[in-house]
């Protein structure tokens, strides 16, 4: 299976790559400056997490999500919380490594989990006569526990090379019959990773953007991972960062994937798909700009609350982890300003923030 850019409708593509073009400048310039950049940041990656996987048919709640992260659940987490809190960690391992390295070979293996093989061979080392003394090392007085050890070792081999042979015919005859029915033995994740990089490579020349959409659209003709689709978009996020379109932080692409309907998404069309995901950057970056100007009128109106207060005020720290959660509960207040669950309450009460859950007992509030 191949992806062949071949010739594309320009006269199609233009209008809404300069949209793009302009949107993601205008965001990445935005974040940078703004006060709220920072929790920005952090407040799309729960975003993106929750919007990726409705991308995928799946329903993940942002409440459930933050409080796993915070290590607060209130129930069980299910299968999909898990790919979402995934999804999550990933894309702060991407912000912390350097623009570009997760759309690499080596990026790619060690964020999807696969194993590369390499050969490592010891060549001699010329130390200059540091290891002289090491020969001086007397041997022979070690002789005897060392043949003690080789003796045992030599007794229970075939204790060991049972063994070995017993869990390897148990992982064929597993392969053989539950493996199957979750994996692809003839599906090759190393060649078809292979292949997207390789045009990730030829679409250098191309806009941004394009270039952008042209790769997720390539990944999902791929499919180079068969349990985790959604890397492609974090990557995609990636390659703009690495392009320079987007520095200040890594693209919720997925948030502007969403508001796509599927039709366009999944047309025949590769044209109409290309303008779906160059439309998503836009309408990405239109959300990121409502995001930082509802945020920016938060923290005013919660800073004008926490002034004039006395400087071991507890306040400024309720004010910052309020900014940077999308939603937050009692005990993640205490937990960050040090201080007990009954004060946490009384900090959100003076704070006036509208309480999400609408619970009772297991409360949570945040600004949306």
């Amino acid at each position: 299976m191949t992806y062949e850019i071949g010739r594309l409708n320009h006269e199609t593509l233009l209008g809404p790559i300069a949209a793009a073009e302009d949107a993601l400048a205008r965001l990445d310039e935005r974040v940078a400056r703004s006060e709220v950049g920072p929790g920005f940041a952090e407040r799309a990656d729960f975003f993106e997490s929750v919007s990726s996987m409705w991308v995928g048919g799946e329903l993940v709640h942002i409440e459930d999500l933050v409080l796993h992260d915070a290590q607060m659940d209130i129930r069980a987490p299910s299968h999909e919380l898990v790919i979402a809190h995934r999804i999550v960690r990933t894309r702060r391992r991407i912000s912390r490594n350097e623009p570009g390295w997760a759309v690499s070979r080596s990026g790619i293996m060690a964020l999807a989990g696969v194993a590369q093989e390499t050969s490592v061979e010891a060549d001699p080392v010329d130390r200059g006569g540091e290891g002289v003394e090491l020969d001086l090392v007397d041997h022979d007085a070690l002789s005897p526990e060392l043949a003690e050890i080789e003796e045992v070792l030599a007794r229970t081999k075939w204790l060991v090379d049972d063994n070995e042979l017993s869990a390897r015919n148990k992982q064929e005859s597993e392969l053989s019959v539950g493996e199957l029915l979750i994996r692809d033995p003839d599906w090759d994740e190393g060649e078809r990773i292979g292949e997207w990089l390789e045009l990730a490579k030829r679409v250098e020349r191309l806009p941004a953007t394009l270039a952008a959409a042209v790769l997720w659209d390539a990944w999902e003709h791929l499919e180079p991972l068969q349990r985790q689709h959604w890397l492609g978009q974090v990557l995609v996020s990636d390659f703009l960062r690495s392009r320079g379109k987007v520095r200040s932080h890594l693209l919720a692409y997925a948030v502007g994937l969403r508001e796509m309907p599927r039709e366009r998404r999944r047309a025949r069309d590769r044209t109409t798909r290309l303008v779906a995901n160059l439309d998503a950057m836009s309408a990405a970056a239109a959300a990121g700009m409502k995001d930082i100007d509802r945020l920016t009128l938060a923290k005013r109106q919660l800073e004008r609350k926490a002034s004039g207060r006395r400087t071991t005020s507890s306040l400024p720290v309720a004010v910052d982890l309020l900014m940077s959660r999308p939603i937050v509960s009692a005990h993640m207040v205490a937990k960050a300003a040090r201080i007990t669950p009954r004060g946490a309450l009384n900090l959100v009460s003076e704070l006036g923030v509208r309480e999400m859950t609408g619970r009772g007992r297991y409360r949570a509030w945040g600004v949306l």
